[in-house]
């Protein structure tokens, strides 16, 4: 019997060739893998880091901040910024050394700003230059193919354009909050985003505040991109034009910057009487807000908290001050009002007034001789209004101070906005446990003892004085853009109340105040501007008992112990269009040092307003 010439010898030659060549594909992908994984694998690896695609978030640029005609108060330009990823660090010390020429600074300083990050922070980027200027900026992107894991980048960068010129008020930008992080209004916000931490920055966030972009990039082992995948343009964020006059603003500024002797500190506001809209508002000393714009430095940080002068403080709306003797003119309305003063009504000042065994004595010791009220506004006679304010009362005052928006917020739309304090008999029985005692009353009719206000405060007491008894909420916001540039919103000027005053006793109070100004012996004086009618009242506010600085020199009392300077106005009087309010910390007489503050600024407005000016009453 022959075994291989049967039927199943056929099927034999087939299976051995297919399992031969199962062994040689199986010994084709054995040598590849062996060629992949052993001989070729560190060649692989470095090609795989050759190319990679990187997730590129780009920053959107925030809306500008106009001023009432255009000109530009803060506007988002382009910052060059500079970056390491740890784990893509190849040849550190070429690295380091290499960043240190181009930056200016010592690589060992730049390593330990990065350091030694484990886990996913290897892969976070670490900023070692955020607003490099663009000569350096183009020099390290030459530099990238010998700097593995050193990127560069563009983020969009706030800029103040007048520096410390508005700063309270346009305020600062801060990175965001954990803690905001988890509230509604910061839905949809990141870490390391920068969000604005007061003034219009945070009040009109939303509006400013635009759409983050992004790009997929291809990257090479340099940082280089190679190719662009996808890009999702950022958007610009809405425009807000303030009631801001950059004019005047500049003017404010540096009158309170530039007085001789140097101030220690101030707040100079200016309202137009007939709508309440800031037209400038400044706090000296101030800061400059453009350090905020990346991220503030702990040591700039810790010398603006630390200040005894308290840069950051907003003194316009959150400082609280005895208003001194422009209190007088509401004393004055409210005396007229209620009948307790008539036009021809006078007192004999003889430089002192005696209340039971205590003496009050009048700014001029020797005098003012038979006052009316018109002149012991001119003159500023304190004996006059120590007597009309007994016969008034405490609560009677209070009850028109209220009135003329004293003793609560204005309505302004700054947060920070201090209400003052108006003194009424049960206020100090529900604070001190005591009655009122009438030498309190002879004090607050002159602006002294418990009585505080804040300049923004006094500025809308006189704009409502200037004007026809109408209290305006202080504006600041006068138009609102979105991002394409139609206009979303012009918020509406508010009226807040009316003084009850009739028209016929303002009038009087209002030519008593244009005497103090445009009359020789007028404390007011140095206020005038050629060719204008200005009325105005000075003040000057103790801070201290008389008795701590009674026979002293004026230059021997300690600073912190002088008086405070006020000095308020406005003009034209026939028919006002600015209110001025100057407050000079511990400057002394408000005559002598606020008054020609408040000049500048009205000379200014002045000269923009013209002669021939046609500016129409608002409605």
């Amino acid at each position: 019997m022959s075994y291989g010439s049967g039927p199943d010898a056929s099927l034999d030659r087939p299976v051995r060739l297919l399992a031969l060549g199962l062994v040689l594909a199986f010994s084709i992908f054995l040598l590849r893998m062996v060629q992949l994984q052993v001989i070729e694998s560190e060649d692989l690896a470095l090609r795989s880091a050759r190319n990679s695609v990187r997730t590129v978030r780009v920053d959107a640029p925030r809306g500008d901040i106009l001023e009432r005609d255009g000109d530009v108060l803060a506007l988002t330009r382009p910052a060059f910024g500079v970056q390491v990823i740890p784990s893509e660090l190849r040849r550190e010390e070429v690295a380091y050394a290499v960043l240190g020429r181009l930056l200016d600074d010592e690589p060992e300083v730049l390593r330990e700003r990065v350091g030694s990050p484990r886990g996913r922070a290897r892969y976070q980027p670490v900023r070692l230059g955020g607003d490099v200027g663009f000569s350096q900026y183009a020099a390290l992107r030459a530099h990238l193919f010998a700097m593995p894991g050193v990127v560069t980048d563009v983020r969009a960068r706030r800029e103040y354009a007048g520096g410390a010129l508005a700063a309270h008020v346009l305020g600062t930008l801060g990175e965001v909050t954990r803690e905001q992080l988890a509230t509604r209004p910061y839905a949809g916000y990141r870490p390391g985003d920068f969000v604005g931490t007061s003034g219009v920055e945070k009040l009109l966030e939303a509006t400013l505040r635009g759409r983050t972009g992004g790009r997929n990039v291809v990257v090479d082992v340099s940082g280089r991109e190679v190719e662009e995948i996808a890009e999702i343009a950022p958007l610009k964020g809405g425009t807000v034009v303030l009631t801001l006059d950059v004019d005047l603003q500049r003017a404010a500024r540096d009158a309170l910057a530039n007085a001789e002797p140097p101030l220690p500190g101030g707040a100079l506001v200016a309202l137009d009487p007939r709508n309440g809209d800031i037209l400038a508002l400044v706090s000296y000393p101030s800061f400059d807000p453009n350090d905020f714009a990346a991220g503030v430095g702990a040591d700039l940080w810790e010398g603006l908290r630390s200040d005894p002068w308290k840069p950051l403080q907003n003194r316009a709306v959150a400082g609280q001050y005895p208003p001194g003797s422009t209190y007088k003119p509401l004393v004055a309305a409210a005396a007229l009002e209620d009948g307790i003063l008539r036009t021809g009504d006078r007192f004999f000042c003889p430089g002192h007034f005696r209340l039971g065994r205590r003496t009050y004595r009048c700014w001029k010791r020797e005098g003012h001789g038979w006052m009316d009220v018109r002149d012991a506004l001119k003159y500023s006679c304190d004996v006059f209004f120590y007597q009309v304010g007994l016969k008034l009362g405490i609560d009677r005052m209070a009850h028109y101070a209220r009135a003329f928006g004293f003793g609560r917020a204005s309505g302004s739309p700054f947060p920070d906005e201090h209400s003052g304090l108006v003194p009424t008999r049960e206020w100090k029985e529900r604070r001190f446990k005591e009655p009122w005692m009438d030498g309190e009353t002879v004090s607050a009719s002159i602006g002294q003892g418990f009585n505080l206000v804040t300049p923004l405060q006094l500025a809308v007491a006189f704009a409502a004085l200037a004007g026809d008894g109408t209290v305006y909420e202080p504006r600041l916001t006068l138009s609102l853009f979105d991002r394409d540039g139609a206009l979303v919103e012009q918020p509406p000027a508010r009226v807040r109340g009316r003084v009850p005053v009739a028209a016929k006793q303002l009038a009087l109070v209002r030519d008593g105040l244009e005497a103090v100004v445009m009359e020789s012996g007028g404390t007011g004086g140095r206020a005038r501007v050629a060719d204008a009618r200005i009325a105005g009242k000075t003040g000057t506010a103790q801070v201290v008992a008389l008795k701590h600085t009674e026979g002293l020199e004026d230059d021997e009392v300690p600073v912190r112990h002088r008086d405070h300077a006020w000095f308020a106005a406005f003009a034209p009087v026939d028919a006002p269009e600015i209110v001025v309010v100057v407050l000079v910390e511990h400057g002394g007489g408000g005559g002598a040092v606020a008054a020609p503050l408040a000049q500048q600024v009205l000379a200014t407005f002045f000269a923009e307003r013209g002669p021939a000016s046609e500016v129409a009453r608002a409605d």
